[in-house]
C-alpha cells in the first residue's frame, strides 16, 4: 500500500484527516516541516493517508488536480483501497489530463484497464483520443483509435472515421493506409460517406493520382453515396493542375446538368485555368455565365479574367472587363486597376493607363511603384513629358511619394524640357510630401545634380 503520496527529507504530505474534505479546500495536501514540529510528533512514524471516501470524491479530487502526474497518483492510490471501483468518468477526465500532456503510454495502460475490468466505454472517449493524436500530429496512433474502439465492441462512427482520414491523408506516406482503412471500413459496419470521399479524393489529386481519385468519384454513384459540389470542385482542381482544362470544363456542365451550382472557388478554379491556357474567349464567356447559373462573380473572378487578358496583351478587352464589374454589383479594388494599367503600359497605350492611373488615385487606391514608374517612363520615352510630369502630379496631390527610381527617370527630363522656374514648383511640391528613405530626391542622380549645378551658376551670373 502506498505509504505517503510524495516524501523528502524535510517534509511529509498526508491526506486530511476527513474523509469529507469541502469541495473549495485544497484536495489533500497538509504541510509539516518536521523541525517546527512537537518533539512528540517528530517521533511518530508516518501513517499512511486515510481512505478517499467515495468514487465521486475521488473524481473531485482528480479533477481539481492541473498536475496530470499527480492525478494520476491520485487515481493510483483510490485504487489500492479495498473494494474501491473508479467511476467511469474519473478515467475520461484522466486519460483527457494525461493524453493533452502527451503522456501517451499511461493513456494506453488505462484503456488496457478499462478493457480488462469490462467498464462500459462510450464514443466520446474515443473522439476525445482522435482529436489529441490529431493535434499532437500522431497519424499513427490515431489509425490504432479505430481497431481499438472495435475491442470494445464499439462501431467508429463516419465522423470518426473522417478525422482520422484528415489526419492520415496529411502526411503523404499515410496515404495507403488511409485508402485501406477507408476499403476495409464497410467490414465493421462503417460506411463511407461523402466527405469520406472527398478526403480520399481529395489526397489523391494532390498526389496526382487523377486516376484513382476519378474512380472513387464514379464509385460513389455505385454505392448511392451522393457527391457534392465538394466532390466536383475536387475533381476539376485535380483536371485542372493536369492542364486537362476542357475535361473540368465538361465536368462543369455535367455538375449544372445534374442541378448542382458551383461555388465560387469551382469558378475560380476553372477561370485560371482557362486563362493560363489561352482560353480567353470561353474564360469571358463563363464569367459572363456565372450570374445566369446561380453564383454571382466577385472580384476575384474579374480579376482573374483582367489579368488573363492582359498577360495575353489584350489589355483593351481587360477594359471591357473592368467596365462592367459595376453593373454586375461588383466594383474594381487595387488589384484590377493596377492589373490594367500596368498591361496598358505595357502595350504602349500611356494615354489610357494615365486615365486608369488617375481614376484609382482618385478612389484612395495606391498604384504600386511600378506601375506609376513603367507609365511616367512610359511618357517620357514617347515625349509626353506634360503627361508624365501630370501624372506625378496626381501622384503628390494624393500624397503618394515617387520611387527613386521614377525620379532617375523623370528629374533629368524634366531639366532637359523645362524653365529653371518650372522646375522650382515641381521640386517644392515634392518637398510638401514626405519623403521616404528610399525616395529621397537626393538621390535621384545626376539628372538633378546637374539642375542644381546650372542653377547655381545661373544666379551666379545674375549677381
Amino acid at each position: 500500500m502506498l505509504q505517503c503520496l510524495l516524501r523528502s527529507s524535510t517534509t511529509v504530505i498526508t491526506l486530511s484527516r476527513s474523509l469529507f474534505i469541502p469541495t473549495n479546500s485544497s484536495p489533500f495536501l497538509l504541510f509539516h516541516s518536521s523541525s517546527n514540529d512537537p518533539p512528540h510528533e517528530q517521533k511518530r512514524p508516518c501513517s499512511s493517508p486515510p481512505p478517499i471516501a467515495s468514487p465521486t470524491r475521488a473524481l473531485k479530487l482528480i479533477s481539481a488536480q492541473s498536475d496530470p502526474l499527480l492525478a494520476k497518483e491520485i487515481f493510483d492510490f483510490a485504487s489500492t483501497q479495498p473494494g474501491f471501483r473508479h467511476s467511469y468518468s474519473s478515467f475520461l477526465v484522466l486519460i483527457l489530463k494525461l493524453g493533452r500532456s502527451k503522456h501517451f503510454s499511461l493513456v494506453d495502460d488505462l484503456l488496457v484497464r478499462l478493457k480488462s475490468d469490462q467498464y462500459p466505454v462510450t464514443p466520446t472517449l474515443f473522439t476525445y483520443l482522435i482529436k489529441i493524436y490529431a493535434e499532437a500530429d500522431l497519424p499513427e496512433n490515431a489509425l490504432k483509435v479505430f481497431y481499438k474502439m472495435l475491442e470494445f465492441n464499439i462501431k467508429p462512427l463516419p465522423r470518426q472515421l473522417n478525422r482520422i482520414l484528415e489526419l492520415l491523408v496529411s502526411h503523404r506516406n499515410f496515404i495507403m493506409p488511409a485508402f485501406d482503412l477507408f476499403k476495409s471500413a464497410h467490414k465493421y459496419g462503417v460506411f463511407p460517406n461523402t466527405q469520406s470521399y472527398n478526403i480520399l479524393m481529395g489526397a489523391f489529386c494532390l498526389n496526382g493520382d487523377l486516376s484513382i481519385a476519378y474512380k472513387l468519384f464514379n464509385k460513389m454513384f455505385e454505392r448511392d453515396v451522393e457527391p457534392d459540389v465538394e466532390s466536383y470542385r475536387i475533381l476539376m482542381q485535380g483536371l485542372c493542375r493536369k492542364s486537362q482544362v476542357n475535361r473540368a470544363v465538361d465536368l462543369l456542365e455535367d455538375m449544372l446538368n445534374k442541378g448542382f451550382v458551383p461555388d465560387s472557388l469551382s469558378y475560380t478554379t476553372l477561370l485560371n485555368s482557362l486563362c493560363r491556357k489561352k482560353k480567353l474567349r470561353e474564360a469571358y464567356k463563363l464569367l459572363c455565365r456565372m450570374k445566369v447559373k446561380g453564383c454571382n462573380p466577385d472580384i476575384v473572378h474579374y480579376n482573374t479574367v483582367i489579368l488573363g487578358f492582359c498577360r495575353e496583351g489584350r489589355a483593351m478587352d481587360a477594359v471591357k472587363v473592368l467596365d462592367d464589374m459595376p453593373s454586375n454589383g461588383c466594383l474594381p479594388n487595387l488589384v484590377s486597376y493596377r492589373t490594367l494599367v500596368g498591361g496598358l503600359c505595357d502595350q504602349g497605350m500611356f494615354d489610357e493607363a494615365k486615365t486608369f492611373t488617375e481614376e484609382m488615385l482618385s478612389k484612395g487606391f495606391s498604384p504600386h511603384f511600378s506601375v506609376s514608374h513603367a507609365l511616367i517612363k512610359g511618357l517620357c520615352n514617347v515625349g509626353k513629358i506634360d503627361a508624365a510630369t501630370e501624372v506625378l502630379g496626381e501622384m503628390l496631390k494624393y500624397r503618394e511619394v515617387p520611387h527613386i527610381d521614377t525620379w532617375v527617370t523623370i528629374v533629368p527630363t524634366i531639366c532637359e524640357d523645362y524653365e529653371t522656374e518650372r522646375m522650382e514648383e515641381i521640386v517644392e511640391e515634392v518637398l510638401k510630401v514626405e519623403i521616404k528613405r528610399d525616395t529621397r530626391i537626393v538621390e535621384a542622380g545626376i539628372g538633378l545634380e546637374d539642375y542644381l549645378i546650372r542653377k547655381i551658376q545661373s544666379r551666379s551670373n545674375r549677381t
